[in-house]
Parts: C-alpha cells; structure tokens; sequence
C-alpha cells in the first residue's frame, strides 16, 4: 500500500512537469495561470518525482523514509512561503526575501506544498502503522 502510493506521488510529480509544456495549461510562464514555475522548479518537481519511483521500486523503509522526509521538506517549504511569501525550496525566500502578498495570494501559492506535504507526513508517520 505504501509503495503503491509512492508510485501515485511519482506519476504526479512527473504530471505537473509534463502539464507545464502542453499549451493551453501554460499562460505566459504560469501554469494554469497561478503558478510562477521556472525550470528550477520543473528540477524540483521531477527529482521529487524520481525520488519517488526509486523509493517505491526499491522497498517499504525506502517508502517510508520518502515520505516522512518529503512531507517535512514540503509541508514546512508551504509554511514559510504562507508567512513570507516565498518558499525554501526553489531557494525564491533567498533570492528574493520577503514579499509583502496578500494572504490570499499567499495561501494559493503555498496551499498545494502544505496540503501534498501534509499528506506524506500522514503516510510516513500515521497510515504507515497499519500497514507494517
């Protein structure tokens, strides 16, 4: 069950880089129009994409390991973008620092880190007990 999921976690990160390219879903660098996505983040995406693959083709500790680490990494990258309106792991909050958004335009941004994060602590640290 746990390596299944971190098979579903790979196919959509390797999605949102492939729906970054399909036009239409891309208007003027921003995907579905929210989205500010740069090639350092399409890197991003992808390494956590086959993070995930091998994690899941190699065992359930490696699993495991992916998404307690991952939905930290991720969880707490939405946070801190949602209090200064960058995130850490595009490295934006240090080459950009703050930026004064409003809070809706904060949670857009960072809802989609905090909510796939979130739900990678739920699988490495809770769903995970039932299912060793």
């Amino acid at each position: 069950m746990i390596r299944n999921l971190a098979w579903i976690y790979a196919g959509l990160f390797f999605f949102v880089v492939l729906i970054g390219y399909i036009p239409g879903l891309n208007w003027n660098g921003y995907l579905l129009g929210i989205f500010d996505i740069d090639p350092f983040d399409d890197v991003l995406h992808l390494v956590s994409a086959i993070w995930a693959v091998f994690a899941a083709w190699h065992s359930l500790r490696y699993s495991l390991f992916y998404f307690k680490a991952f939905g930290i990494l991720y969880c707490l990258d939405g946070i801190i973008g949602l209090i200064f309106g960058n995130g850490y792991l595009d490295l934006a909050i240090f080459k950009y620092g703050v930026e004064y958004l409003d809070i809706g335009t904060k949670i857009a941004l960072n809802l989609p880190h905090i909510f796939i994060g979130g739900i990678a602590i739920y699988i490495g640290f809770i769903l995970s007990k039932k299912y060793k």
